[in-house]
């Protein structure tokens, strides 16, 4: 499995893909692109890890090849890289296409208003991989969803100390999602919309005055060198899109087998890679701290704006989904996204949230075990 290669090694890799990937679907070898570095939870776990235990599960008969960060799909490009078959298999951030993704992108408003990401990544893809109106999407989109992401709650890294409203006020802010950019602009501040592989330039550059992100950043893209103050204020998390997104042709041309085993990677993948992503986050703020960036907690004016803004949002929610996404029955969609997570809820009440084994067991049981045989099968 070869985990990074140099440019000459790309530019023959891409001169000879038509041929490779008609190659590929015969000895069941493909690509899996993760945008983000290696070191990063969703590549590290989500990706390098998971490539391993598909490996493991088929014998050898599945044959991952794993790109990360942006050598071969940038961020925005990631959903046309499935598509095209550049990648038979990637992960994609709807918040980057957000007219492409309209339904997905309604479900992630409500990410303002939920800290838990243990149970929210474990609902997202219970929810997106039955509600039909989002697996209507998928098709339309000709890719096959198998499995969510999850980021712990996005706290503020800022290059200045930014614990009040007036401390706020003016400041450039990068966001990801309508709804945390509303908030921005209500409090006084200015959203910005950057990929994340963008933040630490734009830190430095003084491009941005704060950048919205899981604190493990601090440590995995050394935002402490260029963020010197943290405010543990929860900006919501992000789901949105597909953590493993399949080229529809390529799952179809999988047998059962092969297509069980990737179920069972992704559910050990998808739990072990939240559990780990919440343990480095405590770690990556010890590390940061220990390196001299300052943790504060939010002023009362500053958590006070923010949790009126999550009782606002959850009420305008219906009319953001079909004002803003197209969404024709957005009562339907959102109270099915609702209920699944009360569901999750008194699931994950019962098992020990740290056991990926068991956490796994349960993903299969309540999830990918209850998939029609013939799922994804355009």
């Amino acid at each position: 499995m070869n985990l990074a290669r140099n440019t000459l090694t790309l530019a023959v890799a891409t001169l000879a893909l038509p041929a490779f990937v008609a190659s590929a679907h015969a000895s069941t070898s493909f690509i899996a692109n993760s945008f983000y570095d290696q070191q990063h939870p969703f590549s590290r776990f989500g990706y390098i890890e998971w490539a391993e235990t598909v490996e493991e599960l088929s014998n050898g008969e599945l044959q991952p090849d794993v790109y990360t960060g942006t050598v071969l799909l940038s961020p925005r490009a990631s959903l046309q890289g499935i598509q095209d078959n550049i990648a038979q298999v990637a992960h994609h951030a709807a918040i980057y296409t957000p007219s492409e993704m309209p339904v997905a992108n309604a479900v992630q408003e409500l990410g303002f208003n939920y800290d838990d990401p243990l149970i929210t990544v474990l609902a997202v893809t219970n929810f997106s991989l039955n509600n039909p109106v989002q697996l209507a999407e998928w098709e339309e989109l000709d890719i096959v969803y198998l499995g969510a992401y999850n980021t712990p709650s996005y706290v503020l890294m800022c290059r200045e100390p930014v614990r009040t409203l007036d401390e706020l006020r003016g400041k450039r802010i990068r966001t990801a999602g309508s709804t945390v950019s509303a908030w921005v602009e209500e409090a006084g501040g200015t959203p910005v919309n950057v990929p994340s592989s963008e933040m630490y330039t734009g830190l430095d550059r003084g491009s941005l005055d704060c950048a919205t992100n899981a604190v493990n950043d601090l440590i995995d893209r050394s935002l402490w060198e260029v963020a010197e103050h943290t405010t543990l204020l929860s900006t919501g998390m992000y789901w949105s899109g597909p953590q493993w997104g399949f080229n529809s042709d390529f799952w179809s041309s999988l047998n059962d087998e092969h297509r069980e085993v990737f179920k069972e990677a992704s559910a050990k993948a998808m739990t072990r890679m939240v559990v780990q992503y919440i343990s480095s986050a405590d770690a990556a703020m010890e590390e940061a701290a220990s390196n001299g960036v300052n943790i504060y907690e939010p002023g009362d004016d500053l958590l006070a704006s923010a949790e009126n803004f999550r009782d606002e949002a959850l009420s305008n929610v219906y009319d953001r989904a079909r004002d803003e996404y197209g969404v024709e029955d957005p009562e339907a969609l959102i109270d099915d996204f609702l209920a699944t997570y009360e569901k999750w809820e008194e699931l994950i009440s019962n098992v020990d949230r740290e056991d990926e084994e068991a956490l796994a067991e349960l993903a299969m049981e309540e999830i990918f075990n209850k998939l029609p045989a013939d799922y994804g099968i355009y």
